[in-house]
């Protein structure tokens, strides 16, 4: 397992849970330097995380609760937001008093400084990460790239197909993978269009003469935008009562890749709830330099370049 990947990760992996069983146990994870985690259950009226860890209880102190505390950078929320949910950490001591139970005093923010230090501080665009999506905006989602450390991935950038809310795409805590598109100033922006896949990977699931299933995304004056796939969307005719966010029944008319357009016949529409379904990516690798959407000979070219700086989508 990556060493740093997001918070919850491994709370349930073997050598986890193996570090946690003793006392001797978590020494010698203490002595090895490890990154573990454990749920933390208390935030006090100090701002100090305190933690189960089975065989004793530990505490982050407040200063040690998330990189940016100390400094002012960022709002002590950030530790209340973590009671309930898993905490990565190193173990920096195990006190022991006589007559009192041991506590092992905890620091997420040197397990932070790490995974920065050894691991985001070296990506570069074009580096894919995995991801967990900890919080929805209007603008984007918010997900853990490493040990508690969000980077934003901007609502244009989750897919080629428009969305009206990222919650149309994720979930809080959806486990996803995601392509560094900047690293600016040390802030890593996000997208994930470009693991989605090509237009003709995705009309080639498509057949002309088909009736399938879709979501309308828009209604505009010429017409409704209905999404066949995340990174796929036809153009239907306008209708009555048609509203974005319908689930939609389209008879695909013609595939016209030369054009990069798909024709529909709506047959019909009607309301939804469902949960977004987990994300399917045809781009497996580790690193992209180019991710070129249209299909060849296509006269509109759509194509993102990543460079060492910062990536272009001309």
């Amino acid at each position: 397992m990556d060493a740093y990947t997001p918070e919850g990760w491994r709370l349930e992996s073997k050598e986890n849970r193996a570090a946690l069983e003793s006392p001797k146990s978590l020494l010698k994870a203490q002595r090895q330097g490890k990154i573990l985690e454990a749920k933390a259950l208390v935030c006090d009226k100090a701002h100090n995380l305190w933690v189960n860890l089975g065989c004793m209880q530990g505490m982050i102190p407040r200063e040690e609760g998330a990189l940016g505390i100390r400094e002012g950078t960022v709002r002590d929320i950030a530790l209340l937001a973590r009671v309930n949910r898993p905490v990565c950490f190193i173990v920096q001591e195990i006190r022991e008093s006589p007559g009192e139970k041991p506590l092992a005093m905890l620091s997420r923010r040197e397990a932070q400084a790490r995974c920065r230090r050894e691991k985001l501080d070296r990506v570069v665009p074009g580096d894919v990460l995995d991801a967990r999506i900890t919080h929805l905006e209007a603008f984007g989602a918010f997900a853990d790239i490493g040990c508690g450390i969000v980077a934003l991935m901007p609502i244009d950038m989750i897919s080629v197909s428009r969305i009206h809310h990222p919650r149309d795409r994720f979930r809080v805590g959806m486990d996803i993978r995601a392509v560094v598109r900047s690293t600016e100033n040390g802030r890593i922006t996000l997208s994930q269009r470009e693991l989605l896949g090509t237009w003709l990977e995705n009309a080639s699931r498509f057949s002309s003469g088909e009736t399938v299933a879709g979501i309308v995304r828009s209604v505009e004056p010429y017409g409704t935008f209905v999404e066949l796939a995340p990174n796929l969307a036809g153009l239907a005719e306008k209708r009555e009562g048609v509203t974005p966010g319908q689930q939609a029944s389209v008879y695909i008319k013609s595939i016209l890749p030369e054009r990069m357009k798909i024709k529909l016949v709506l047959i019909e529409t009607f309301p939804t709830s469902e949960t977004p379904a987990p994300p399917h990516y045809y781009f497996t690798g580790s690193h992209m330099d180019r991710f070129l959407y249209s299909p060849p000979g296509c006269v509109k070219h759509v194509e993102t370049i990543f460079t060492p700086t910062q990536p272009t989508d001309p």
